[in-house]
């Protein structure tokens, strides 16, 4: 959805398309046969979580202990071709990106809101990726690493407040850098999402994606800084997740019917993390003896990536808007730095005319204002 709907109008369209054909109508208008295919899968993905969970969009039958229900033989019998077909959509994505989207796109690529930071993300025991369970690995821009478990968190993360913004800004704190988002200099930040998973990831279980992370990290090395490769990272991933729906469905166990494990409640604390799309998200509770929460922490992956998409808009800002240039174009580039991280905001989205709530103040040496733009 990401790569199609909110990213993808700036490449198959182009930047400096107008706003009125740059959204997810102007790629199906352009392209009929990749837009009915998007519509489908789109479709059969909602159609395949609706079946397993009740609902094609938040679903509710995850519950304390395990899953409130187990799908039956006959579902399983309805998903495996719909995950299939999804599948050949995935390889589709990615040849298509590969081949036709991404070669115009490189000088871009390699310069359009580029930053040095580390990485966070899940991997298993044996270093592949894993989106659901495992351990966190914390990589410093070096390449170097440290593991831990989600429990511990707080001894490698902490969240930097500033008084211009409701958002915090977590930080490596086991760095010893203390915070800075100084591009030159940048200290203690580190992002999350697609790029960061594949960065810290030795491996990837599946066939196909782990060619495709092969051929990337030949091509990036690792690890990769180059901001708008978060696209290219989300397709493997799409990729690996098309193919391990395919394994699951194929697996036998995926219909026993012990789907949970009693709970009772009490006082105790729990720190949950899961790999969300937009990147790594911990839930911490403390409860009392009956089971109700005391006290509540969540570090979400937009938090996550607060930083260092200031950092990008800043970055491509400065880039782009010189010699007293700057258009519509160049304020759709500085957005395409925002988009790449996939935020959990309004700036995250093309409404249907194209067009996002971003303005770009410009001021001189001396900190007069010039002029405005505004979507």
């Amino acid at each position: 959805m990401h790569f199609y709907f909110l990213s993808g109008p700036d490449f198959v369209m182009g930047p400096d398309s107008d706003y009125s054909v740059r959204n997810v109508i102007g790629i199906a208008q352009s392209n009929p046969e990749i837009g009915k295919k998007v519509v489908r899968n789109r479709h059969l993905a909602g159609q395949m979580l609706n079946i397993v969970s009740g609902k094609s969009i938040h679903p509710v039958t995850a519950v304390p202990g395990g899953f409130s229900k187990p799908l039956t033989q006959k579902e399983r019998d309805q998903l495996l071709p719909m995950a299939e077909e999804v599948l050949e959509f995935a390889k589709f994505s990615m040849a298509f990106a590969k081949d036709s989207i991404f070669p115009k796109y490189l000088d871009a690529v390699k310069t359009l809101g580029v930053i040095n930071t580390g990485f966070l993300g899940t991997v298993s025991d044996d270093g592949a990726l894993n989106l659901y369970d495992g351990k966190l690995r914390l990589m410093k821009a070096d390449g170097s690493y440290v593991d831990f478990a989600y429990d511990q968190y707080t001894d490698f993360i902490s969240e930097k407040i500033e008084d211009w913004t409701y958002l915090k800004f977590p930080y490596a704190k086991a760095w010893g850098e203390g915070f800075s988002m100084d591009i030159n200099d940048p200290k203690g930040i580190y992002r999350v999402n697609s790029l960061a998973r594949i960065n810290v990831a030795d491996k990837i279980s599946t066939p196909l994606a782990q060619k495709e992370f092969e051929i990337f990290r030949e091509n990036f090395g690792r690890p990769a800084q180059l901001t708008l490769l978060y696209h290219w990272a989300r397709l493997i991933e799409l990729l690996h997740n098309a193919e391990r729906a395919v394994e699951l469905l194929n697996d036998p166990e995926i219909t026993n019917r012990e789907t949970r494990t009693p709970v009772t409640p009490r006082a105790a604390r729990g720190v949950g993390c899961v790999e969300a799309p937009r990147g790594t998200l911990f839930h911490d509770y403390e409860t009392d003896e009956n089971g109700l929460i005391t006290n509540v922490n969540l570090i979400v992956a937009t938090t996550q990536n607060n930083a260092p998409i200031n950092m990008s808009v800043n970055q491509a800002a400065k880039m782009l808007i010189k010699d007293g240039k700057y258009d519509q174009g160049i304020l759709n580039q500085v957005e395409m730095a925002i988009r790449a991280y996939d935020p959990c905001l309004s700036c995250a989205t093309h409404n249907l005319d194209g067009r996002l709530p971003v303005r770009i103040d410009i001021v001189n040496s001396e900190g007069i204002l010039i002029n405005s733009i505004q979507n």
